[in-house]
């Protein structure tokens, strides 16, 4: 990134006018990437396709041999629970990096806790949530209904699983007909049967920061139906420069020797969304936001 994009979203974090949007890669050194752990349920079904680190499509895979999405995700939320949360205190660890902002709305596609666990760490009073994108998930009517009356604080900030949480298996969106019934409901309705997708605050958060994306990569489902779902979805969110911290198109996602055109290409693709790309890991973006502004403590 550039230095003028550092200094403004040092500045930002400062005063918590930033909204933190946490994806897979968060989880580095705990919890399994979206494509390590892709590659680790494909071998265990032998799934007999070529793209082994397409999460969703090895889980409907998946799936489909089990006959039951609930005992799928049941497995997942018992698998990933087993693994334990990340060494907050450990350098570089993104979690507790950013749960010491000041900021009082948080997003993530990720299952885990461990994003409330830092904030609780942090001695602030989070309060979990979780996108009620089909009628099987539990819905927070205080949340979601009193709307402005509702304002969360830096303090007492709120977590928002749009994906879902393993403390409630069902929630999950984890197949390819999970993410196509999640984007459908994110792109026709703002409320069905009385229940609000996205509660006003999270709208607010959304539409009137700017948006740092930590943990994604641009072939994920997760990040593709996020990009093209919900932000075009919600003009107003382009009114602003975000961030996106990107794992770098490597490997298999490119050519040998094309991975600077490759990035080339991609930062003039993210320009055009008023994106700017850190190229890198979760923790090597903490690292050099502390470099650059000190300790985060």
């Amino acid at each position: 990134m550039k230095d003028s994009d550092w200094a403004r979203l040092i500045d930002q974090l400062r005063t918590g006018d930033c909204t933190p949007f946490i994806g897979s890669g968060a989880g580095e050194g705990t919890l399994l990437t979206n494509a390590e752990l892709s590659r680790t349920w494909a071998a265990r079904y032998d799934y007999p396709f070529a793209d082994d680190a397409d999460l969703a499509r090895v889980m409907q895979y998946a799936r489909n041999l089990l006959g039951d999405a609930a005992t799928l995700k049941q497995r997942l939320g018992r698998e990933l629970a087993a693994m334990g949360p990340p060494d907050f205190t450990a350098p570089g660890e993104i979690h507790a990096g950013i749960a010491r902002f000041p900021i009082p709305v948080f997003l993530t596609t990720n299952y885990d806790d461990f994003l409330s666990r830092a904030l609780r760490g942090s001695g602030k009073e989070p309060s979990a949530a979780i996108c009620p994108w089909h009628e099987g998930v539990p819905y927070d009517r205080d949340l979601f209904e009193r709307g402005a009356g509702m304002r969360p604080d830096p303090s007492r900030p709120v977590v928002y699983h749009l994906h879902g949480s393993t403390r409630v298996p069902s929630s999950i969106v984890l197949t390819e007909d999970d993410h196509i019934e999640f984007l459908v409901h994110m792109t026709t309705a703002r409320a069905q049967n009385n229940r609000h997708v996205i509660p006003p605050i999270i709208l607010d958060a959304l539409a009137n920061r700017p948006l740092l994306l930590l943990g994604y990569s641009l072939h994920e489902w997760t990040f593709r139906v996020l990009f093209h779902g919900l932000i075009r979805r919600y003009p107003a969110i382009g009114r602003r420069r975000h961030v996106s911290v990107q794992l770098a198109p490597l490997g298999e996602d490119v050519k040998p020797g094309a991975e600077l055109r490759a990035k080339s290409y991609l930062d003039r693709y993210f320009d055009g969304w008023e994106v700017s790309v850190f190229w890198g890991t979760p923790r090597q973006f903490c690292q050099e936001l502390e470099q650059r502004m000190g300790p985060l403590s």
